[in-house]
């Protein structure tokens, strides 16, 4: 397991989200791609412009958020976050 400095070292060194980030497409930290992990247990870890921004549940939250849990936040359907993605691009 990832120790409380690299956790807090990771969340410090973080970069913009990209767009699919921004969308809820993909993880903010092992940067799975939703589309095709559509099973893959998300969580709303933080928020960016008014979106939700996603993290696998576990060590992908923790890192994102200092906890394996999140928020109480449903993160949307897969499908309406793809929609609203091919709508703006």
């Amino acid at each position: 397991m990832y120790s409380h400095d690299a956790i807090s070292n990771r969340r410090r060194s973080r970069s913009e989200p990209t767009e699919e980030m921004v969308a809820g497409l993909v993880c903010i930290v092992c940067r799975t791609d939703y589309r095709r992990a559509p099973d893959a247990v998300t969580l709303v870890v933080a928020h960016h412009s008014g979106r939700q921004l996603l993290a696998c549940e576990g060590v992908c939250a923790r890192m994102a958020g200092g906890a394996v849990h999140s928020t109480d936040e449903p993160p949307l359907p897969l499908v309406e976050r793809v929609h609203r993605y091919e709508a703006e691009h």
